[in-house]
């Protein structure tokens, strides 16, 4: 049964933005049901790590379309710059030092400065339609504010 269920929640959290919120209000409880099958990091119980997740799958969907187009090297540096922010997130989580994880934050919110500059240049060259860098715009700039009080939040002891 904990199988099952394990595998359900999974599959929701899978689900596109739509279900978005609901996705984020479901992982944690994925992740705690699911805790005896793999090990646990401290980044899954962060907003920012599944929004930028989230945000990195979305860059890899714009990627997919560059490589359509042969937009090898562009394809790829969306790709980099995508992963960058979920991947920043999660290394600085495992500092012992607060410090150290808001250095790591920093470098993930200018990550997505990098995504926002190569978003307003594939619109520039009509490599992606208005709506598609205004919708990644948005996603990029939500998730840059929530990083940002996230980083506040931390104040400046011990992690």
């Amino acid at each position: 049964l904990r199988s099952a269920l394990c595998a359900l929640l999974f599959a929701l959290c899978s689900l596109r933005s739509a279900l978005s919120s609901l996705r984020l209000a479901l992982c944690p409880l994925r992740f705690a049901l699911c805790a005896t099958m793999r090990p646990h990091f401290r980044f899954e119980d962060l907003e920012i790590w599944h929004l930028a997740v989230e945000l990195a799958v979305k860059f890899h969907r714009v990627a997919e379309q560059l490589d359509q187009r042969k937009y090898y090297r562009y394809a790829e540096q969306m790709r980099a710059a995508g992963l960058s922010v979920s991947n920043n997130i999660s290394e600085g989580s495992g500092s012992e030092h607060v410090q150290e994880f808001k250095h790591f934050l920093n470098i993930a919110r200018r990550s997505l400065f990098e995504d926002a500059s190569m978003l307003f240049v594939f619109e520039r060259l009509t490599v992606l339609k208005v709506d598609e860098v205004t919708e990644l715009l948005e996603a990029r700039d939500k998730l840059s504010r929530k990083i940002t009080m996230f980083s506040r939040s931390l104040g400046a002891g011990s992690a």
